[in-house]
């Protein structure tokens, strides 16, 4: 599967073009934007993009109108397969957020079930009550997705929703090419829909990813090979950056071997995760880490454990954003990209990556554990590396057998000898390749 050995960037379309928050009908070409970026995204190592919301849709994006074309504010069909063709003429993948659980008030068989009521053909797609009311004084009442009712629950056991929502997929994989979606909160979804739509994109195309937004839960209820091939780790982003700012190396490395240890944990052995520091839904991470000096040391880690690391856009030069002062300014518009040593590192850390049998594949095991400093483990037949960071404002010196004398030190592309201990630099990350 090809996105197990791929660097994902995250765009937040609607924001990321500068597109008005209410929609208003105007048809504008910004999502063109995406093309004069593509020599930015190579640098950072990125070969598949994960559009957030780009369909047709009331306001932010979740509240879909038509889940066959491109937002108008975003531009036509067309202008979208102009990008889609750019992207993949760069080996770039195309990754979009499903938003099968719910759709908008503006969504044309909601429409016709506020103006036929019981007389329409569309009233069993939803969750509908005509004897109550709603928060919009409809004169009927309807299920909303966690209570918010300009999210209409959509009933993906009606045969005809099932088979509306599989043909728009039909439609982006045959006429646009995309490589994957993304499920937008696949904790609520239908597992007998989640089945159906893995068997149907099988069939459609080799490969076709499909990865769930899960935020809490058992992983495997979805991680099947029926059903996805892959969820959002929500776990471990927050052990990463509470690792950092309580300086407990201890919280991050537990929960991968929870996860991924080999002795007698492990709950998620050998499967794949999408994994961030930030996204469109929480703050940024320049935000939350409270030592500057972390930022490339938290990102070492994030493509050093097992998972698929994900960067979201601005990010990678450091921008910031706090969740509190809304979710509008986490979805910024920025008028250029920014170069800086972190793009640089962010770059050489996605080489490394995508060309590392053990960071794609390998097993997880602690080396080295302190409150301040950790040593992982990934190994494969093939392959065996070592993942170091160094959270301390003092160098650190540690003994501990590597198993070989010398390796390649990745980042700075130096030999590193273990003779007579290691010493770890003050704030300071590397990844060893070791001798076989």
């Amino acid at each position: 599967m090809w996105a197990y050995e791929s660097v994902f960037y995250q765009i937040y379309p609607l924001g990321f073009c500068g597109a008005p928050f209410e929609n208003d009908g105007v048809e504008i070409a910004r999502i063109e934007k995406v093309k004069e970026w593509i020599p930015h995204i190579q640098k950072v190592g990125a070969n598949a993009i994960y559009f957030s919301p780009i369909f047709e849709s009331d306001t932010h994006g979740y509240n879909t109108r038509d889940y066959r074309r491109i937002d108008c504010r975003l531009g036509s069909n067309e202008d979208f397969k102009e990008v889609c063709r750019a992207l993949h003429g760069a080996d770039i993948k195309v990754v979009l957020d499903g938003v099968f659980n719910h759709a908008g008030r503006g969504f044309f068989a909601f429409q016709d079930v506020l103006q036929k009521r019981e007389s329409s053909a569309y009233t069993n797609w939803f969750y509908i009550d005509f004897h109550g009311n709603s928060n919009y004084n409809d004169g009927l009442w309807y299920e909303g997705w966690e209570g918010n009712y300009d999210l209409v629950k959509l009933n993906l056991q009606n045969s005809e929703v099932v088979a509306y929502l599989l043909e728009s997929v039909t439609m982006w994989i045959k006429e646009f090419g995309i490589d994957g979606l993304r499920l937008d909160v696949a904790y609520c979804l239908d597992h007998e829909f989640i089945r159906r739509l893995r068997a149907h994109c099988d069939g459609l195309k080799e490969d076709f990813f499909l990865v769930g937004e899960m935020i809490h839960g058992d992983y495997n209820q979805l991680l099947r090979e029926d059903m996805l091939h892959g969820v959002t780790n929500y776990e471990c982003y927050k052990g990463l950056y509470s690792s950092f700012n309580s300086m407990n190396m201890f919280e991050i490395t537990h929960s991968l071997l929870r996860q991924f240890g080999e002795e007698g944990q492990g709950l998620y052995r050998g499967k794949h995760f999408l994994s961030f520091v930030d996204n469109h839904d929480v703050s940024r991470i320049a935000t939350i880490l409270t030592n500057e000096k972390h930022l490339p040391l938290i990102y070492t880690l994030l493509y050093g454990m097992p998972g698929i690391p994900c960067i979201y856009y601005g990010s990678e030069w450091g921008a910031k954003a706090d969740k509190k002062d809304g979710d509008p300014g986490l979805r910024a518009c920025f008028k250029e990209v920014e170069e800086n040593e972190l793009v640089t590192f962010l770059g050489r850390l996605s080489s490394i990556k995508k060309e590392s049998d053990a960071l794609n594949y390998g097993s997880f095991r602690s080396v080295v554990l302190t409150n301040k400093q950790c040593i992982w483990e990934r190994k494969t037949d093939k392959e065996r590396i070592l993942i170091a960071v160094n959270a301390d404002a003092v160098s650190y010196h540690v003994d501990f057998n590597a198993g070989c004398g010398q390796a390649d030190e990745l980042i700075t592309g130096t030999l590193h000898d273990f003779g007579g201990g290691t010493d770890l630099e003050p704030y300071s990350s590397y990844i060893w390749k070791m001798e076989k």
